[in-house]
């Protein structure tokens, strides 16, 4: 049997530091960084998805960041497809592969090489749905997600009409809802000899670091960067354009909202996003908890914990 190649994943809720903690992870085991963020992979969307700069990548190859245009569909199968293409890179150099970003379902389907067919259109029943979302919005069908599936409707946000469409129809294809396709899934081996680390921090600080963020989102000039998406056609209708802190600015520029309004959902949505993730990580199994207030935020520490423990697992 051809031995599991290792693989790091250090992941965690939004804005609890991941990216300056992968990079000094990186520089320490010769590591290549893939980006498990469904929104730092599109380009022209740099302040709103607190996408990393060159000069902070400090050498660091990183994969699957400003690759696409917003326009294009990224979803789990199209990153998990990327994803196998940078790793195989990644492992002909002779580097350890870390996913770093907060995309728990991503680095589900990687981790466990979950089978994610490319999507098979039902027209008929795709149709009818898109029919009913037109007609009664996204939250109707939200609605109805949470009555055949609610595990899905916990992890799909409810303005992502497509994703709720997609696990309808998988719900009307095979009777069945998708989550419990996927648990099936999941209860497969781990393809890699991986360290499944998830960064976590007391919430009321964790909440405090959202809110210091938005606000220097918009004073680096978030509500530009929106308009000029806008001025080069980019529009809600778009999976990319539906990402937090992006959705909002639009609604201030249509006249939907007063931007104190946009502003506040931004940062309540952010934190209730934080709240979701950490969820998912609690569910999820082998997951290595890295509490920064046991380690007095002392980054070293951290690190000294992450390498004793890959070594411990055989990876470095």
């Amino acid at each position: 049997m051809e031995e599991k190649r290792p693989l790091i994943v250090l992941t965690g809720p939004t804005a609890v530091g991941k990216t300056a903690l992968s990079i000094k992870l990186a520089k320490k085991i010769g590591g290549e960084i893939i980006s498990a963020d469904s929104m730092q992979v599109y380009k022209y969307m740099d302040i709103g998805s607190a996408k990393i700069t060159v000069e902070q990548m400090q050498g660091v190859p990183h994969h699957l960041i400003d690759v696409l245009n917003p326009e294009d569909e990224f979803n789990v199968y199209t990153f998990q497809t990327m994803a196998k293409e940078s790793l195989k890179g990644i492992y002909e150099r002779g580097h350890i592969p870390i996913v770093a970003g907060g995309t728990g379902f991503y680095i589900q389907a990687l981790l466990y090489d979950i089978n994610f067919e490319p999507e098979e259109e039902n027209t008929e029943i795709r149709k009818k749905l898109e029919k009913l979302q037109k007609e009664k919005g996204s939250h109707y069908l939200y609605e109805l997600l949470k009555e055949k599936d609610p595990d899905s409707a916990l992890e799909i946000h409810e303005n992502n009409g497509k994703r709720i469409i997609r696990a309808l129809e998988f719900y009307e294809l095979n009777g069945i809802p998708i989550s419990l396709h996927n648990k099936e899934q999941r209860k497969k081996e781990t393809a890699y000899r991986s360290c499944y680390f998830v960064l976590n921090d007391d919430r009321q600080k964790l909440y405090e670091r959202i809110d210091k963020r938005v606000d220097e989102m918009l004073e680096s000039g978030l509500l530009q960067e929106v308009c000029k998406l806008k001025d080069m056609g980019y529009h809600r209708n778009m999976v990319s354009m539906q990402g937090l802190g992006y959705k909002e600015m639009l609604s201030y520029l249509e006249g939907e909202l007063p931007f104190e309004d946009a502003v506040y959902l931004i940062k309540r949505d952010s934190r209730h996003f934080a709240k979701r993730q950490l969820t998912w990580f609690r569910r999820e199994k082998d997951v290595i908890w890295i509490d920064k207030q046991a380690f007095s935020y002392d980054d070293e520490k951290i690190l000294e914990f992450i390498i004793a423990t890959m070594k411990q697992k055989g990876i470095v």
